[in-house]
């Protein structure tokens, strides 16, 4: 039987080819619009304040993007919260050990830099093994539920309220809370509930870093409590969904395999029988 690996390696190459020229076709133009339009605006800052040149203006957004990479949010003043308060150290080892890793806050420091490097390398396989346990026991519960509403007619009633309820506390609702403290839309507050769930984490989108609102201190930490049963959920249903998928593929080759056996064995059958020479001993 010939192994269905290639066709899964072309169709995975196939994919992320598809992705690339959406991507493409989405973002590029919106990126050299709002690089043409960031130009402008620095044309008319140089010709509001003309005290200042272009290398003094460069050396300014320079000094603004390098505060943005230590994680210093240059908007307000230095009132602002710190990055590193308890509440959003907790947060920021959450997203170490779920190597969700949003990018937008990382240690500057060498000390700081060297733990975070231990810290993950012993914290993320004890992720992995949590949310494998958590995974487990969500199982549990649904072969119990199964076995509860177990008749006919009813196979795939556990399955259905297993996927319902998940989307409404980890999909639904949470962007609804986003979107009343942090201001966002909906749709905003739903890409980052998905981005953040499945370990993606642009960084574009951040809980709790807004120097113009007030948090309360365990926003944070509630989130990232939210988001370690989120990911074992999610990751539960990305597993069900690679199982149907390899299931599905594997189900259709085999099927390839036993049409292009059959059709064989009927052309054998249907081809006419060649007279036989006979050589006398």
């Amino acid at each position: 039987q010939i192994s269905w690996t290639p066709l899964l390696l072309l169709g995975y190459l196939f994919y992320l080819l598809l992705g690339a020229m959406v991507f493409q076709l989405l973002e590029k133009q919106a990126e050299t619009h709002f690089r043409d339009q960031f130009q402008l605006e620095k044309l008319k800052f140089l010709q509001n304040y003309t005290c200042l040149d272009r290398q003094a203006l460069e050396q300014f957004v320079q000094v603004l993007m390098e505060a943005w990479e230590k994680g210093v949010n240059p908007e307000g003043n230095s009132t602002n919260p710190s990055n590193w308060d308890f509440s959003n150290s907790f947060f920021f080892a959450g997203t170490v050990v779920t190597t969700i890793g949003y990018g937008n806050l990382s240690p500057s420091t060498v000390a700081g830099q060297i733990f975070c490097v231990f810290y993950a390398l012993f914290g993320v396989p004890l992720n992995l093994a949590f949310l494998n346990q958590l995974g487990k026991a969500l199982n549990a519960h649904l072969l119990t539920l199964e076995r509860w509403v177990q008749k006919p007619g009813r196979a795939q009633v556990p399955l259905a309220i297993f996927l319902t309820t998940g989307t409404l506390l980890f999909l639904v609702f949470p962007p609804l809370v986003f979107s009343y403290v942090e201001g966002w839309s909906y749709g905003e507050g739903f890409y980052f509930t998905f981005i953040t769930l499945s370990t993606i984490g642009f960084g574009d989108y951040v809980v709790g870093t807004n120097p113009n609102k007030h948090y309360i201190p365990v926003y944070r930490s509630l989130t990232a409590i939210w988001i370690v049963f989120g990911l074992a959920w999610l990751a539960l249903v990305f597993n069900v969904g690679a199982d149907l998928m390899e299931r599905y593929l594997q189900l259709k080759w085999h099927k390839s395999d036993l049409s292009l056996a059959e059709g064989a064995t009927t052309k054998l059958e249907d081809e006419p029988e060649q007279p036989r020479i006979h050589i006398p001993s």
